[in-house]
């Protein structure tokens, strides 16, 4: 006999361990599968260790996308979280919720309760905001521990300053009244060790009788009777296992993984159901469409008269950084990949930023965060917030374990490419500001002599990378729209039993890191899932 839950979580990522949280507070049984290994690497905790977790094979998928025009030919490395946390086990530690009018615009989809006044509240509730707020923007009773940057870096104040001095104003609370402007990032990071969702919200309640939480059980399909989910069965080593929902399966695999098991479990495009061999349970056109990500260009400069992430992560400089961070929690280790922000207008008539800039004291061979230069370096990244460029995720066959094809299509929507080269341009001006002066000695990439709008946009198809926002493949719509998946309650259109709660249900690209909005995703989706009602609007 399978084991019977109420609910069956699938994927225990940044939205699945918000989700486990919520559903066991009471009576209800669940069961949460991942399909990675526990939280235990040392590297997942340590806030630099972001270097060794965006490319660990044991806690990473390692996917890749596609090659296509937007990328010279090539295949961009696109890593997602295989651990307890997910992704917000091995991401960049930023904490960035985007602007009022990108939630106001889900709901404007019709996206019933996913306006800005609606989300507002369960982004406070999920937050433990630490150092100065406005407590009608932030909770500070949440799982979630947001800390601002406690280590000020001169690099990164006189980039900050140039920044102001080309009449940026500083902003020291992004996630605040309104986005635009320069400072230093706030992060999920508390007293020198990673917050996850793993850490925050799953490992506080992991003892709880009627919460079984299964490692390394990958999900191999979605069982129904009819059209309702009724279970599913997962692979533990070489042994299948079937497990049952008595009320829900809630699929939070992520914008590769939640489309991909759809399809090879029988709900998607009837056509490439055939083609890859499933039987049809339900014909659903917009699964795994409307791949979304951004897409980021990197500039690095050589510096002086200064020390650099370069230099103190090597030689005896890194043995004392291990020893600062043992006894401190402090120093390069406790250090996170980007440190400053810009909000700012591709052009002054733009409303509201459309560009996020991004500052670090470090640079990296090829403008890839893998692998720092030998020599003394700074990086300022860049992207679009709003991209218009989307793409697909589809199964390339019956098999959860092989991996789909992934096309985010970066840089095809003559949009996108606009607004990467006006940003490229103000990014050069950023790092030639006279307060950075006495630190730039010289542009390393791409370099002086490329110069016009065409070799830029040239640059940008060679060298530019995800920024790990890959989302939209179960879009969240009306039954009427035809490109969308689930509605604004998150069930599956057409089914019963099955909702998808995490970044694939956006129905456009919120102007943030993608991770703070999932979890408040999964916050907003429990309060359904249980049948409460949704915590009162904020008044703003």
């Amino acid at each position: 006999m399978a084991d019977e839950f109420d609910y069956i979580i699938i994927g225990a990522g940044s939205a699945g361990s918000v989700l486990a949280n919520r559903l066991s507070a009471g009576d209800a049984t669940v069961c949460l599968l991942e399909a990675g290994p526990p939280d235990r690497n040392p590297w997942i905790h340590i806030p630099a260790g972001f270097m060794k977790t965006l490319i660990h094979p044991k806690i990473n998928w390692n996917y890749e996308s596609e090659p296509s025009e937007g990328t010279a030919g090539r295949r961009v490395y696109a890593p997602r979280g295989k651990t307890l946390g997910g992704s917000s086990s091995i991401n960049g530690h930023v904490y960035n919720r985007g602007q009022r009018m990108d939630f106001d615009t889900w709901a404007q989809l019709g996206n019933r309760g996913w306006g800005y006044a609606d989300v507002l509240p369960y982004f406070k509730h999920s937050e433990r905001r630490i150092g100065p707020s406005d407590e009608g923007f932030h909770g500070h009773d949440g799982a979630l521990t947001v800390t601002d940057i406690d280590q000020r870096d001169p690099i990164c104040d006189a980039f900050i300053e140039g920044a102001v001095g080309m009449g940026i104003p500083r902003n020291s609370d992004y996630n605040g009244a309104t986005q635009a402007g320069v400072g230093y990032f706030q992060r999920a990071v508390d007293k020198g060790r990673r917050v996850s969702t793993a850490r925050g919200f799953l490992h506080p309640v992991r003892h709880r009788p009627n919460l079984d939480i299964r490692t390394n059980a990958h999900t191999k399909r979605i069982l129904f009777d009819g059209r309702r989910a009724v279970g599913v069965i997962y692979r533990r080593g070489n042994e299948e296992i079937e497990i049952r929902a008595r009320r829900e399966i809630i699929l939070s695999g992520g914008a590769i993984g939640s489309p991909q098991l759809l399809q090879i479990s029988g709900v998607g495009p009837a056509a490439l159901l055939k083609q890859i061999g499933v039987p049809v349970v339900h014909d659903l056109p917009a699964v795994g469409e409307n791949l979304q990500d951004h897409y980021g260009v990197r500039m690095a400069a050589r510096v002086r008269n200064g020390r650099t992430l370069n230099e103190r992560s090597r030689g005896l400089s890194l043995v004392g950084e291990v020893l600062n961070y043992a006894v401190s929690r402090k120093g390069l280790l406790a250090m996170t990949p980007s440190q400053v922000f810009v909000f700012w207008k591709s052009h002054e008539a733009m409303d509201t930023p459309d560009l996020q800039f991004i500052f670090t004291p470090a640079s990296y061979k090829d403008g890839k965060i893998a692998e720092l230069d030998e020599y003394p370096g700074m990086t300022a990244a860049v992207f679009a917030q709003r991209p218009l460029s989307t793409g697909h995720v589809r199964a390339r066959n019956a098999d959860a374990g092989d991996k789909p094809e992934i096309q985010p299509n970066y840089l095809a929507h003559e949009y996108d490419r606009q607004v990467t080269v006006a940003g490229l341009h103000l990014q050069r001006r950023l790092l030639r500001t006279p307060e950075l002066a006495n630190f730039y000695d010289q542009e390393m990439m791409p370099g002086d002599d490329v110069q016009s709008d065409d070799e830029l946009l040239d640059f940008a198809r060679r060298y530019g990378t995800t920024i790990f926002h890959l989302m939209g493949t179960c879009r969240m719509g009306p039954a009427s729209d035809a490109n969308s998946v689930v509605g604004d309650e998150l069930r599956v259109h057409g089914l019963e039993g099955l909702r998808v709660v995490d970044a694939s249900v956006m129905p456009t690209m919120p102007s943030a890191n993608t991770n703070a909005s999932t979890i408040m995703i999964a916050e907003k989706a429990s309060d359904m899932i249980l049948g409460k009602a949704p915590l009162p609007a904020a008044q703003i």
